[in-house]
C-alpha cells in the first residue's frame, strides 16, 4: 500500500469513533469536582475525613519506602520520623493540597465507602499486600456491596480519586520531604 494511501486510511479509522461517540453520548453525568486554588473550609474538612478513612498515613509509609536512599540508616530515620508524627497531623497538613482537586460530594462519598466493609478490606488488602508485578484482584464483594459498587456517585467519585491520585501521591511525597528536613 502507498504511504498516502495509508494514512489517509489511518485518519478516516481515527475519526471514524468520535462521530459515533457523539451520537451516543449518555444523557448526563454527575457533575465532576471542580479543581479550585483555595479551597473552603467545608471542602478542607471532608477532605480531611476522607484522608482519615483512607489510612493516609499507611499511604505515606509507602511513598516512603518507594523512595531512594542513600544506605540503610538514612532509610530507617526517614521511618523513624515518620512514625513520630500522629496520623491526624498527616490529614491535616494534606488536606488543604488535596482538597484543591477533590470536591466535598466527592470526598463524602469516599469517606463513606472506605468505612463500609467492603472499603476497608480494599484497604487491608492494598496497604498490607506484597509487592507483586500484578495488582492483587480485589476483594469479592457480597450483593449488597456490588449494589453499593454501582452507585452513580460512588463511580464518578471514584473516577475523580483515580484522577488525582497522581496529584495525592505527590503531595504525600511532598509532605514526607517536609518530615524529613524537620
Amino acid at each position: 500500500m502507498k504511504p498516502t494511501y495509508t494514512l489517509a486510511l489511518a485518519a478516516l479509522l481515527a475519526c471514524a469513533p468520535l462521530t459515533r461517540a457523539s451520537a451516543a453520548a449518555p444523557a448526563a453525568a454527575p457533575a465532576a469536582s471542580v479543581p479550585v486554588t483555595t479551597p473552603d473550609a467545608a471542602r478542607v474538612k471532608a477532605v480531611q475525613a476522607m484522608l482519615a478513612a483512607m489510612q493516609t498515613e499507611k499511604m505515606m509509609r509507602s511513598v516512603a519506602g518507594a523512595s531512594r536512599y542513600a544506605n540503610e540508616e538514612q532509610r530507617a530515620s526517614v521511618f523513624a520520623k515518620l512514625d513520630k508524627v500522629p496520623p491526624q497531623e498527616i490529614y491535616q497538613r494534606l488536606a488543604l493540597p488535596v482538597a484543591r482537586v477533590i470536591g466535598v460530594e466527592t470526598a463524602n462519598e469516599l469517606a463513606a465507602f472506605y468505612g463500609s466493609d467492603y472499603g476497608k478490606r480494599v484497604l487491608q488488602q492494598t496497604y498490607n499486600s506484597r509487592a507483586s508485578m500484578f495488582p492483587p484482584e480485589p476483594p469479592v464483594p457480597n450483593a449488597a456491596e456490588k449494589k453499593m459498587l454501582k452507585r452513580p456517585e460512588l463511580v464518578q467519585a471514584r473516577k475523580e480519586l483515580a484522577a488525582a491520585d497522581a496529584t495525592v501521591r505527590h503531595e504525600a511525597f511532598m509532605l514526607l520531604q517536609a518530615i524529613i528536613k524537620k
